[in-house]
């Protein structure tokens, strides 16, 4: 089915014109719309997906005319994606340019947060049953925000690797599995964990203080911290941290 998509689209620009337009209007279908783009922008270049996202952007703005932005949202970023890619060919820049589209969903769901208020309503109404009466909503509120975008950035990346994987089933077969297998991150994208790194000793700190714990613990601590497994551990608890709130957690029970 994916190979005859893309054999279709790559036909002509008509083709793909009307293909992207009939996806475009049907619901969930709708994610293969960026996915037709994307392929034109790794296979043409600018000008040519510039003309098809064009049409695109028609069904698409009438489901944000209707309300649901996200698709929108959804081409215009993997749009981007897919030339970044091509201009770069760096799969790394490119993840990292991803989170742009995680934001961008986040921002709108923050601005228009009518879906949310909808599942804070139920979560609510959980809470009143009296089943999780220590549950704080407005931490659950934010994580789920952040959540709901970070899905979305997972999704435009995959949505990203199905059009290079179209491109290679038609021009270079076998080549994205190559090209996948060989993804490393570069050494300079480890400065983007650092602030994960200091997350993760506040909460070491929070809890020697909260728990009155010997100082002598947070000596220990930095000494093991010089092993790159420990800083590895590190980052895991600045994560699991903005999920569970531990500070709070502990502040609660002492």
């Amino acid at each position: 089915m994916m190979r005859g998509l893309a054999e279709y689209v790559m036909t002509g620009r008509r083709q793909a014109m009307i293909a992207v337009m009939l996806l475009g209007l049907i619901p969930l279908v709708n994610l293969l719309n960026p996915v037709v783009v994307g392929l034109i922008a790794l296979r043409k270049g600018l000008q040519e997906a510039g003309i098809v996202f064009a049409w695109a952007v028609l069904p698409v703005g009438a489901w944000a005319v209707a309300g649901d932005v996200v698709p929108l949202i959804m081409l215009i970023g993997i749009t981007g994606l897919a030339l970044l890619l091509r201009e770069t060919e760096s799969w790394e820049f490119t993840l990292l340019a991803a989170i742009a589209v995680g934001i961008s969903v986040e921002v709108y769901f923050r601005v228009q947060p009518a879906v949310i208020d909808a599942l804070m309503a139920q979560l609510e109404q959980y809470i009143q049953a009296g089943n999780a009466q220590d549950l704080q909503l407005d931490a659950v509120r934010n994580v789920m925000l952040s959540v709901i975008g970070a899905v979305y950035m997972f999704l435009a990346v995959l949505l990203l690797m199905t059009a290079r994987w179209m491109q290679a089933l038609l021009f270079n077969p076998g080549g994205f599995r190559l090209e996948f297998h060989g993804l490393v991150p570069e050494a300079w994208t480890l400065y983007f964990l650092m602030p994960l790194v200091f997350a993760g000793i506040a909460v070491i700190h929070a809890v020697v203080a909260i728990r009155k714990l010997p100082v002598m613990l947070l000596v220990t601590f930095y000494i093991v911290l010089m092993l790159p497994a420990a800083v590895q551990l590190v980052v895991l608890l600045a994560l699991l941290d903005s999920w569970f709130d531990f500070r709070s957690r502990l502040q609660g029970g002492a």
